[in-house]
């Protein structure tokens, strides 16, 4: 993320110089687009910037720097916040008050991490106190239930799965029985990670949220994909609907955009953001230490 916060902080100095504010915006975006955050993104905290800058009137140095800082932090704080913020536990809490378990789908394309992120999340739910079984509702990958078990092994949860080539809905439809006969907090879903263009893969998944009726559809993305990311987030809210977002790889991400993006063009929260390979690696996104991260501008 080091690169969004040198954005900025050129866009400060650019500012503070002789340079007209919309040569310095104009320059913003063009760095913005070019360090994966979306063109309507960047154009939305460009417009707040400016209007925000409008008619202000500021004498000393200092104080148009303080006001710089505070307008960006209000920018990319509206872009972070989502319609409205999830709080997984409870929530989980509260279907399991009905002795019911709470169902979590998860939605991504190969390659983003989906599969380890499942376990990460079924390792934070034991954490928790929290029990849960996993649904191999990928059925026509190669190895996709080897690969889910494995990973279930490793943080000791039992996977309920089929043949390959059966049905993906079914499978998740006897994850959800066994959870509910046996008194399981949560049920975790796999789905498979084809490309969002792939339009029977689409309406494999409407049909897996149709029988599975989840509390939680998770999209999980990976940070370094940039666009592709942002592309994947769009096509499948779209389709199906996501209600959060994760986003892989975020240790790695040396722009930092996608997460700007995701927020803005889906209106919904990030949740988690997985920070290296291990199942202990995955946090609890903190909007607060992600602005702060990108908004560390130099004030030489």
């Amino acid at each position: 993320m080091k690169k969004l916060s040198n954005i900025f902080s050129i866009f400060v100095k650019k500012t503070l110089s002789d340079k007209s504010l919309d040569d310095a915006l104009y320059d913003l975006n063009l760095l913005l687009i070019g360090n994966d955050v979306a063109t309507e993104t960047a154009d939305v905290l460009c417009d707040k910037i400016k209007a925000s800058l409008k008619g202000a009137e500021i004498g000393l140095l200092s104080s148009k720097r303080k006001l710089l800082f505070d307008i960006l932090k209000e920018g990319i704080t509206d872009i972070l916040t989502p319609e409205k913020d999830i709080n997984l536990l409870d929530e989980i809490n509260i279907k399991n008050s009905k002795n019911l378990p709470y169902i979590i789908v998860f939605l991504g394309v190969n390659g983003t991490g989906k599969t380890t992120t499942i376990a990460k999340i079924a390792h934070y739910l034991k954490n928790n106190n929290l029990s849960s079984v996993a649904a191999a509702a990928d059925t026509f990958r190669a190895a996709a239930i080897e690969q889910l078990s494995y990973h279930m092994q490793n943080v000791g949860i039992r996977v309920i799965k089929h043949e390959y080539k059966s049905d993906p809905a079914s499978v998740a439809f006897d994850a959800i029985q066994h959870a509910t006969a046996k008194g399981i907090n949560v049920v975790l879903v796999d789905t498979a990670g084809r490309q969002v263009s792939n339009k029977n893969l689409m309406r494999e998944m409407q049909k897996i949220v149709k029988v599975a009726e989840p509390d939680l559809v998770l999209f999980v993305g990976d940070s370094l994909a940039g666009n592709d990311a942002l592309t994947q987030a769009k096509e499948f809210n779209n389709s199906i609907g996501i209600d959060a977002n994760i986003l892989t790889k975020l240790d790695a991400d040396a722009k930092g955009g996608a997460a700007l993006s995701i927020s803005y063009e889906t209106k919904k929260p990030i949740l988690f953001v997985g920070t290296g390979q291990g199942y202990d690696d995955l946090e609890p996104f903190n909007r607060e230490m992600f602005i702060s991260n990108i908004l560390d501008i130099n004030e030489e």
